[in-house]
């Protein structure tokens, strides 16, 4: 049973790339994004009194904090990836860029955070950098002149905010409830998506299939289905295990595209996805991680967030 969540979270996770891409051709970003997250937030917004345990000791502060990692965490980090792909960049490309945050936020952790950063994570570092610079340079020579140049520097920005978005979270002493830290980074982003939106004229959404199709798709899988898995996983099999998971998205994602949508995915590409792989195991081999969350369903409330451990609703 594990190993089959374990697949059907890897499929639903890197469906959130699969879905930009979908949702590329249809409409604008900022469109696609807000009928994403208004109709979410206003489930899960009519959804919270239901759950009031959850919400017990969240001051203004704590609430703050949570807004603030939604902005990053979910407004800035998909703003960058969808804009990314419908500036051209393959979604193997995106996911391996993203799949580089991890790495980063490890090496920022101890300037940042004062927790100790080896020789072999910075040695892993490097290693699954060079990954993201072999299928970045495969990916611009198969797009050719099609994808400007300063388009593959769209979904770093993403990882950027993802990675402040994990550092913000890690100075956080007060662990939040996954149901409500989701709340808060949806109706974040609704908001943020929803005047960006209006702003630019593009609030109004197509009526056609392909439309409503991706957005669909974006909600159930990548959100409800990756998202939901995520914590169900980490709650079997600890957060070492959800760790490993997370770095097989950018080749699952990568050969998905090319079956999907004809992306390179050539030898200097597998190259890069190996060096990826590779930085991981580098990273991981000889850390200790934190023990595995107890094994039995948590009550209402009781699902609290792992210190240290970052939310995401993205992808």
């Amino acid at each position: 049973m594990n190993a089959l969540l374990s697949v059907v979270f890897v499929l639903c996770w890197s469906s959130g790339f699969i879905g930009a891409k979908l949702g590329a051709g249809t409409s604008t970003v900022t469109t696609l994004l807000m009928w994403r997250f208004l109709p979410l937030a206003l489930v899960l917004v009519a959804a919270a009194p239901f759950s009031r345990a959850a919400w017990r000791g969240l001051g203004p502060r704590d609430l703050g904090r949570q807004i603030a990692v939604g902005a990053l965490s979910q407004s800035g980090y998909l703003l960058s990836v969808y804009a990314a792909i419908q500036l051209g960049v393959s979604t193997g490309t995106t996911a391996l860029i993203d799949g580089v945050q991890p790495l980063v936020a490890g090496a920022l952790a101890g300037p940042l955070l004062r927790q100790y950063v080896s020789r072999r994570q910075w040695a892993g570092l490097w290693l699954g950098l060079a990954g993201v610079a072999t299928v970045t340079s495969a990916d611009a020579a198969a797009s050719g002149s099609a994808v400007a140049w300063w388009a593959y520097l769209v979904p770093f920005l993403g990882m950027l905010s993802l990675v402040a978005a994990t550092l913000l979270e890690g100075r956080s002493r007060v662990p939040v409830a996954p149901r409500a830290a989701l709340t808060i980074h949806c109706a974040t982003s609704a908001v943020l998506f929803s005047g960006l939106a209006v702003g630019t004229g593009a609030a109004v959404p197509p009526a056609n299939f392909s439309f409503w199709a991706a957005t669909a798709w974006l909600v159930v899988l990548p959100t409800f289905g990756g998202y939901g898995l995520y914590w169900l996983i980490l709650r079997r099999s600890g957060i070492t295990q959800v760790n490993t998971l997370m770095f097989l998205m950018a080749p699952v994602t990568a050969l998905w595209g090319a079956l999907a949508f004809g992306e390179p995915f050539g030898v200097q590409t597998a190259l890069g996805l190996a060096a990826g792989l590779a930085a991981v195991a580098i990273v991981s081999h000889g850390t200790g991680a934190p023990s595995a969350p107890p094994t039995r369903p948590a009550a209402d409330g009781d699902d609290r967030l792992p210190r240290g451990v970052d939310e995401r609703g993205h992808s």
